[in-house]
């Protein structure tokens, strides 16, 4: 994990957002891992991005999956074509059931030709961002609002998943050569079927389509705003988390 650099990044370009969003997502999904215990807390190191110290796992494998996930995410995202991502905690086998699901939103983000990646929001000079200050004061609330949460059973597991937007066009980047599958339908949201003209929502499965999504407790994090970048994050903690607690 890189040094941060004492130079406000210049917001200016969709680039330029989709780039700080998922500098910010590696950072998130460390400290994630890091204050809810799925990997044992010596197994982390202490790093220094946005100007504060922060927890980022020191085992090769994990480190290339939460690079090759956020690398999947980013092609997306410039594509224009995602309105979530969520790292969702899993209960250990046989169940598996979504326990927590930290979401971060991006349906504020601006959709852009893919021809104007690279041009700028305005022809004026933007000014320099608070984007690191705002992503500081985040990585801390999270590491807060870990201690206010149930506990977690041990031998968790975690995956990242992404929600799409409803944008005509936009279709699963699913298929033998990409990295995603299909989520479970239970975190599956019903989307508007694009190749169905009559606007039908597209029922994909039976009734248990998005079950487990909203969760039974809520508890929202932050929004960061700045510019063309805005971002709202929340903790969706799910009904089988207190199902599967004792007592």
């Amino acid at each position: 994990m890189a040094a941060y650099n004492a130079e406000a990044p210049v917001i200016d370009t969709y680039q330029a957002v989709v780039s700080a969003f998922t500098d910010f997502l590696t950072v998130a999904i460390h400290t994630i891992l890091y204050e809810r215990d799925i990997y044992p807390r010596p197994s982390f190191l202490t790093a220094r991005k946005f100007n504060c110290p922060v927890r980022q796992s020191r085992h090769p494998k994990v480190c290339k999956w939460i690079q090759d996930a956020v690398a999947a995410v980013e092609a997306e995202m410039l594509k224009c074509a995602l309105a979530a991502v969520s790292l969702v905690i899993h209960a250990p086998p046989p169940s598996c059931t979504p326990l927590e699901r930290y979401v971060f939103s991006t349906a504020a983000f601006p959709s852009v030709p893919s021809s104007e990646l690279l041009t700028s929001f305005t022809d004026e000079t933007p000014p320099a961002t608070d984007l690191p200050e705002q992503f500081r004061a985040t990585i801390a609330t999270l590491s807060t609002l870990s201690s206010s949460l149930s506990p977690l059973p041990s031998e968790c597991s975690f995956t990242l998943m992404t929600e799409l937007r409803d944008d005509a066009g936009v279709l699963a980047p699913l298929g033998p050569n990409t990295p995603w599958i299909a989520a479970e339908p239970t975190l599956q949201k019903q989307r508007k079927n694009n190749a169905d003209s009559s606007n039908e929502t597209e029922v994909q499965g039976s009734s248990k389509m998005g079950r487990d999504l909203g969760g039974a407790k809520t508890t929202p994090v932050r929004n960061l705003e700045s510019g063309a970048f805005a971002l709202e994050m929340w903790i969706e903690e799910g009904r089988g988390k207190f199902d599967e607690q004792p007592g």
